[in-house]
């Protein structure tokens, strides 16, 4: 995993300053089974300082924030993180260096999936990481909303399912600036699994909030076919960028 300073496009005409883990925001999806010892050397490639923070239970010196075990990575420099992946479910990482909301929300997180010893069962499978860009760089709330990057993005290219399929959303909140995110599909109701840490679903529901930071798991089947809308259920995130649509087909 290498850290990088990148300029990206993020909308029409509409560059920004990212700083990014593996060239990409949000960073590439790692994905184990509980009890993998896991491996992950960090280069850092950015003119700053940066670590790596996992979610999860390890040891102290795997934390990856400043003054406990290697600390702050520099620039140029590198550190491999090692620990045993546990427990089960729906995580995340990011960099955890101060000023730790502009690390976050320059673009340095993704998700972290730890699939349990005995895996659930067969579903047609996506990530949706929720987050914002502050192109003003105020600090104060988002000028867009996306998810998975690009504001609008599944508006233009629908998320194909198939009816009756049993559909799996991992959902993760790494929204910087605002205190709350929500999740909302339309014309459906899906069991979500907080953290992803048990088997048995919280409720049956059709909207979600989480803070940042927060995460769960959403199954849901189509009964019908046609284009379904998912959206934050803030309106101001929906009009600026975080919206998209289910093409369900037979």
């Amino acid at each position: 995993m290498a850290a990088a300073d990148l300029d990206l496009e993020i909308a029409p005409g509409v560059r920004y300053p990212a700083w990014t883990f593996n060239g990409r925001v949000p960073g590439p999806t790692l994905r184990c089974r509980e009890g993998d010892l896991l491996r992950v050397t960090f280069i850092n490639s950015s003119a700053h300082s940066h670590t790596m923070h996992f979610h999860g239970i390890h040891r102290a010196e795997m934390d990856g924030v400043p003054d406990i075990g290697p600390g702050v990575i520099p620039s140029g420099s590198s550190f491999t993180y090692e620990f045993d992946a546990q427990p089960f479910g729906l995580h995340l990482y990011h960099c955890h260096v101060g000023p730790l909301a502009e690390h976050i929300a320059r673009g340095l997180y993704g998700t972290f999936i730890v699939d349990p010893p005995q895996p659930r069962p067969p579903a047609d499978e996506m990530v949706i990481v929720m987050h914002g860009y502050n192109t003003t760089f105020d600090g104060e709330g988002n000028q867009l909303y996306a998810v998975n990057g690009i504001p609008f993005h599944y508006m233009h290219e629908p998320v194909r399912v198939r009816r009756g399929e049993l559909v799996r959303i991992y959902l993760v909140n790494a929204l910087e600036y605002d205190p709350i995110n929500t999740f909302h599909v339309h014309g459906n109701f899906f069991d979500y699994y907080p953290t992803g840490t048990r088997p048995q679903p919280s409720e049956y529901t059709d909207t979600i909030m989480q803070g940042q930071g927060q995460r769960g798991i959403c199954e849901l089947r189509f009964p019908y076919t046609g284009r379904f809308m998912f959206h934050a259920h803030k309106t101001e995130f929906a009009e600026l960028g975080w919206m998209g649509f289910f093409e369900v087909t037979d």
